[in-house]
């Protein structure tokens, strides 16, 4: 765990200093914030393993094998739905990294709301597509153009995600002047 590095908390009136007065002298994060880092970590885990799945399930052949390739791409976008949606609910709630973030460094606070929206967006996408492919198909399913498009979805959560920890980075950089322990995994 990151040992010895100061906290994103609030702002002091020297600065852009993101510890609480009470942790000033002990430099260290809060047990509430090391849980963020945590929940961050599961959540992302958690994450990357349903676009590992998704992606071999595209990977796999699908020429007379529709319904069986159809169905795993299914099981495998619901996996990355929930686990989406889990890491969403997580970073909204008020102890998450990019909460505290929004409310000690103003300046960061639209980086932050995009990064939230671009994850809406990308959640309400694995949706529709979860719902196009439950509907009922006469002919077989154009594989190259849902690879394309669920490709597309990977990619940008791979985007948002970099997005994402670039933020982390910048706000204990800018907060501490210092590049961050590995152990953050930002």
């Amino acid at each position: 765990m990151a040992r010895g590095l100061p906290t994103i908390s609030s702002f002091d009136r020297e600065g852009p200093s993101l510890m609480r007065p009470e942790e000033k002298e002990a430099g260290e994060f809060s047990a509430s914030q090391r849980e963020g880092l945590e929940t961050r970590r599961s959540d992302q885990e958690r994450t990357l393993a349903a676009m590992r799945r998704l992606e071999e399930a595209l990977e796999s052949a699908a020429p007379r094998r529709e319904r069986g390739w159809r169905d795993e791409v299914m099981a495998a976008l619901a996996v990355l739905g929930e686990a989406t949606t889990q890491e969403a609910e997580n970073a909204d709630r008020p102890e998450s990294l990019l909460s505290d973030i929004t409310h000690t460094q103003p300046r960061l606070r639209n980086r932050v709301r995009g990064i939230r929206t671009q994850y809406r967006q990308l959640r309400e996408r694995i949706g529709e597509l979860e719902r196009e492919l439950q509907q009922p198909q006469d002919a077989a399913p154009d594989f190259a153009d849902l690879r394309q498009r669920l490709t597309w979805v990977l990619t940008a959560l791979r985007h948002v995600r970099a997005r994402e920890s670039d933020l982390l980075y910048e706000a204990y950089y800018d907060a501490f002047r210092t590049d961050l322990d590995e152990d953050l995994g930002v």
